[in-house]
């Protein structure tokens, strides 16, 4: 009843096909060699900045955000799907709609009213942001830009149940980004002495320390689902291999820094991890 969504995508363009899947499989390596060196340490920002000398330059955090999120997730998005795509279905202006949505919300709302513990990011961040999302974005807006979906994609099941957590990630993502930020004080300290910094309860808090991470996993894995294309899988797992040892090194700073934190809370995965 449901045909599966063409991989002949390429046949007309052999050149294309190599470089979409070189970069798919370069894409992969990328997402092995993340997941190792997050965890062994985290990324020098937010809860993990180091205190005391500067590790290089730095920005200002808003630009930087913007920088690493914005330009290539909407920007080169839109570039590589209209000067470089062919299809022009609803389908594929669904999925790129939908992509787009995030990436407003991602690399301009949240920066934009988001209350930052410190103002400034490392532009070696920024830069270790802005790389690889070029990199996976140009994979997304390529495909989206090429698929062939069936007329009727839309009874998909496929389709049903990706769209469907990608809308569910993203109230969950957003909801927690407003919490955090309800939370974040700006000049005060704590008991504990840290500036901007208090345990979040309510809603998903109450069995994970990173709901903004679970939701936005939650978004990608769906998206792999909907488009049901090895871009949108490669993204996600990049995706976890940054979430799922940040969210762990989260999890232990908190349990580090407040005596009181709840013990049967788990990192990112409600119950289980």
């Amino acid at each position: 009843m449901f045909k599966p969504v063409p991989y002949d995508l390429y046949v007309t363009e052999s050149d294309r096909f190599w470089v979409h899947y070189g970069l798919v499989i370069l894409g992969f390596a990328l997402a092995v060699i993340t997941a190792i060196v997050q965890w062994c340490k985290p990324a020098p920002y937010g809860k993990h900045e180091p205190n005391g000398a500067s590790l290089g330059p730095v920005i200002p955090q808003r630009i930087g955000h913007m920088m690493s999120d914005a330009i290539p997730g909407i920007g080169l998005l839109l570039l590589v799907f209209f000067l470089y795509g062919t299809e022009r279905s609803w389908t594929n202006y669904t999925f790129l709609a939908l992509f787009i949505v995030h990436y407003i919300n991602r690399g301009i709302i949240h920066p934009l009213t988001m209350r930052y513990s410190n103002p400034n990011v490392l532009l070696a961040i920024t830069l270790g942001g802005f790389i690889p999302n070029c990199l996976y974005h140009f994979l997304q807006a390529d495909f989206l830009g090429s698929a062939k979906y069936t007329p009727h994609y839309y009874y998909d099941p496929r389709f049903i149940i990706g769209i469907s957590m990608f809308v569910i990630g993203i109230v969950i993502n957003k909801w927690a980004d407003l919490k955090m930020r309800s939370l974040r004080k700006k000049k005060d300290k704590d008991e504990n002495g840290l500036t901007g910094y208090s345990i979040p309860f309510g809603g998903l808090f109450e069995v994970i320390s990173c709901p903004n991470y679970f939701g936005e996993l939650v978004e990608w894995l769906g998206w792999s689902i909907a488009t049901w294309s090895l871009a949108g899988l490669v993204w996600c797992l990049f995706a976890a291999a940054t979430f799922v040892p940040r969210s762990w090194h989260n999890h232990q700073w908190y349990k580090a820094q407040f005596e009181n934190y709840p013990p049967k809370r788990r990192a990112l995965l409600p119950f289980i991890y």
